[in-house]
């Protein structure tokens, strides 16, 4: 069919990757937690959007709402890092048509709260609510399985043939951006290179460590890159993560233990591992005078040992970045113009390209940290 042309009727039947119970043991691939399922996915109302996905990635996030580390009302559609093709349109929006491809973001704005009053820098009370209740932005809950009601992951819920979400979760990209691209702005470029570019955003002449080479500690490696930082620093315990970082532009590489060895020290750190052992090394890594920005998500209740004199002494900065203190609507053309201009090559930073019933050996993969993202296409 033509995308984003062709009429549908409600409510319309789609085919998603399902969790019903969280904590099951891996590896995922015997266990299989998510369960490709049909259901049905009413019309959307009047600030929504219909979605046709194209492509989706991977995250930890997913991983931890899998293993339970950052429990999730159940049962849920996963998957919060999507592109797609615009199929239908709730009464209110005017400002989409059909057949325009949007990026899926998950942490949609209100633009009225105390937390979007600050550019950025907090989350959205209103979205963050909803992420937290598994509904869309008004409340709502657009998907149905036989005697259920199944909730959105994140607004998103992108691991699906289609989607119903909040306008205020997708921003429109030019049709010379890639699917799976422009699935990779919404969740690792927001995030990593967010928090590169919003919260300390460094001169070519400083120098940036990041810990944790996931998507999104990848993500703020290739955006510190492209915006001419010179000394690039990458830290992690995977020996082939390291190699990889080397040809996405590192200068340097260490494992956790060799850069506390060598006393290793620069001006901005970004922590993207989501481990306690990880914000300590990150810490340790940053300059006198520097700033140290976590975006990880470590499961609740870790904790970490700091000395807090070496912070006072060395007149440190730690800094907590959700979403990299990203702007949606600001952030993704700001990322698409370094992607255009062949500065940012967010296309190496896919691991590999999977299809939806592959999902459960992804995680494997994702959780024994092999794979920087791996994407879903439809």
């Amino acid at each position: 069919m033509t995308h984003g042309t062709t009429a549908v009727t409600y409510p319309l039947t789609i085919t998603g990757a399902v969790l019903r119970e969280s904590g099951t043991a891996a590896p995922y691939a015997e266990s299989r937690p998510l369960r490709i399922e049909q259901m049905t996915l009413d019309a959307p109302g009047p600030h929504e959007v219909l979605i046709e996905i194209e492509a989706a990635g991977l995250c930890h996030s997913d991983l931890s709402v899998i293993n339970g580390s950052r429990p999730r009302p159940l049962p849920m559609l996963l998957g919060h890092e999507a592109a797609g093709i615009v199929h239908d349109v709730g009464s209110d929006v005017t400002d989409l048509h059909q057949g325009q491809r949007v990026v899926m973001v998950f942490l949609p704005r209100c633009g009225e709260c105390a937390g979007c009053a600050t550019d950025g820098r907090r989350p959205c009370e209103r979205g963050s609510a909803a992420n937290g209740a598994g509904t869309l932005m008004d409340g709502g809950l657009r998907l149905h399985a036989p005697g259920d009601q199944v909730r959105h992951h994140l607004g998103v819920s992108g691991f699906a043939t289609y989607a119903v979400v909040d306008r205020r979760s997708v921003v429109a990209v030019d049709d010379d951006v890639p699917a799976d691209v422009a699935a990779i702005l919404g969740c690792a470029m927001l995030t990593g290179g967010g928090a590169v570019l919003n919260v300390r955003r460094p001169s070519p002449d400083e120098s940036v460590a990041v810990v944790g080479l996931g998507g999104v500690g990848m993500a703020a490696l290739i955006t510190a890159k492209a915006i001419g930082v010179e000394r690039l620093v990458a830290i992690d315990h995977l020996p082939e993560k390291l190699t990889r970082a080397t040809e996405l532009g590192a200068t340097h590489t260490y494992t956790p233990g060799e850069a506390a060895d060598q006393g290793i020290t620069t001006d901005l750190v970004i922590e993207a591992a989501g481990h306690a052992r990880a914000f300590e090394t990150a810490v340790a890594v940053t300059g006198a005078g520097g700033t140290m920005v976590t975006v990880g998500l470590p499961a609740p209740g870790a904790t970490s040992s700091i000395e807090p004199l070496a912070i006072t002494a060395a007149a440190k900065s730690i800094v907590g970045s959700y979403l990299g203190s990203a702007v949606p609507e600001r952030d993704i053309p700001l990322f698409v113009d370094l992607w255009r201009t062949g500065r940012l090559d967010v296309k190496a930073l896919v691991s590999s390209y999977i299809t939806l019933e592959d999902v459960n050996e992804a995680m494997d993969s994702l959780d024994a940290g092999h794979a920087i993202r791996q994407v879903i296409t439809f």
